[in-house]
C-alpha cells in the first residue's frame, strides 16, 4: 500500500541564533511550548513527543492541533513548499 500526504497549509518559522530579532520571533510564535535553555544555550520546545531542542537554522512548525516541533532544513525543504 502506498499513502501520498494530504496538501495541508502549516505555520512555520526559521531560528537563526546570531538574529536576536529571529529568537524574539521564534519564541513569540511558540508561546508557552518555549523553554529556555540554560545548559547549552539552545532553546527547547514542548512537543508531542516530549521536550526537543531547536538548533541553529531549524525550522519550527506549528502543525494541524496546534502543536509544535522543530524540523531540520534538508528535511523541511524535502517536504514543504514555502508559500509566501
Amino acid at each position: 500500500m502506498k499513502a501520498r500526504k494530504k496538501p495541508v497549509e502549516v505555520e512555520v518559522i526559521q531560528l537563526k541564533m546570531v538574529s536576536p530579532r529571529s529568537y524574539r520571533k521564534c519564541k513569540e510564535f511558540v508561546g508557552e511550548a518555549w523553554i529556555e535553555s540554560v545548559h547549552n544555550r539552545l532553546p527547547i520546545i514542548k512537543t508531542l513527543e516530549g521536550a526537543m531542542e531547536v538548533s541553529d537554522g531549524d525550522y519550527i512548525i506549528k502543525g494541524v492541533n496546534g502543536e509544535f516541533y522543530p524540523c531540520k532544513p534538508d528535511i523541511f525543504h524535502k517536504t514543504y513548499e514555502i508559500l509566501d
